[in-house]
C-alpha cells in the first residue's frame, strides 16, 4: 500500500488505527480465501471432517466481521474522518460485508459436500466443480492482493474475470441439467452440486464487488452500477 495515500495525521493513534483496520481485513481475507479451499477440496475428496470444520469456522468469519464493524463505528465516531479517510472506512465496511457473504457460500458448498460424500461419485470426479472453485478463489485472492496495494488496475482486472466466471458456471450447469435429463437417478446428486455451483459463482459476483470498493476508495468514484466497459473509463480517467 502506498503509505501517502492516506496521509499522515496530526494524531500517530489515528494512523495506528486506519492502519489496523486495513490489516485486519486482510487477515479476515485470509481466512476466508482457506474456507473456500477447504471447502473445494472437501467436495472432490468426499471428506466429511474437513466439510464439518469449515461450516464450524464460519463462526470465525463472522467474529472477524463484528469486530472490525465495531471498531470502524468507534473511529467514525472518534476521528470523524474526511476524504480519503472517510472512504478508507467506508470501503471496509462494505468489504467486510461481502467477504462474510462469501464465507456463508464457502459454508454452503462445504454442506454439499457433506450431502454429496454418501452418493455416487461422477466419472469426472467434480472436476468441473473444482475448477470453478478455483477460478473464484483466485478473483478473491485478485481483489485483496488489489486491496493490499491500493491498486484500482488489478482491481479492474479481476473485475473482468466474473464474466468469465458467469461463463463457465452456466456451461457446467448445462451439464448437470442434462445428466438429470439422460438419468433421474442422478436428479439428487446434480441439484447438490448446482447448489455447490451457485454458491461459487456468488463468490464470484462477491470478489468483483470488492473491486468495486477499491475504485471508489482510490478514485472517489462510485462504479458499481457500471458496465465493465464504463468502469474502465472511469479508472483510467485522472
Amino acid at each position: 500500500m502506498d503509505n501517502n495515500f492516506l496521509g499522515h495525521h496530526i494524531s500517530q493513534q489515528f494512523n495506528v488505527e486506519l492502519e489496523d483496520i486495513r490489516t485486519r481485513v486482510l487477515s479476515m481475507g485470509g481466512l476466508v480465501e482457506q474456507q473456500i479451499h477447504d471447502a473445494i477440496t472437501a467436495l472432490v475428496a468426499a471428506d466429511t471432517d474437513l466439510a464439518k470444520n469449515v461450516v464450524k469456522n464460519d463462526v470465525k468469519v463472522n467474529a472477524f466481521e463484528v469486530s472490525i464493524d465495531e471498531e470502524c463505528a468507534r473511529i467514525l465516531a472518534r476521528r470523524q474522518p474526511a476524504a480519503s479517510d472517510l472512504r478508507l472506512v467506508v470501503a471496509v465496511i462494505k468489504t467486510i460485508t461481502d467477504l462474510e457473504r462469501i464465507g456463508d457460500e464457502a459454508e454452503k458448498v462445504a454442506r454439499m459436500a457433506v450431502e454429496l460424500a454418501d452418493l455416487e461419485r461422477p466419472r469426472t470426479q467434480y472436476h468441473e466443480t473444482q475448477s470453478l472453485g478455483e477460478h473464484v478463489q483466485s478473483m478473491l485472492h485478485g481483489a485483496l492482493d488489489a486491496f493490499a496495494r491500493m491498486d484500482v488496475e488489478a482491481a479492474l482486472k479481476v473485475a473482468k474475470e466474473d464474466e468469465s466466471v458467469d461463463h463457465e458456471y452456466e456451461g457446467i450447469l448445462r451439464q448437470q441439467i442434462t445428466h438429470m435429463m439422460e438419468d433421474p437417478r442422478s436428479i439428487k446428486r446434480a441439484m447438490d452440486v448446482i447448489w455447490a455451483l451457485r454458491a461459487l459463482e456468488r463468490i464470484g459476483d462477491h470478489s468483483k464487488n470488492i473491486c468495486e470498493y477499491i475504485i471508489y476508495l482510490v478514485k472517489g468514484k462510485d462504479v458499481r452500477h457500471l458496465g465493465l466497459q464504463e468502469m474502465e473509463k472511469e479508472v483510467v480517467e485522472e
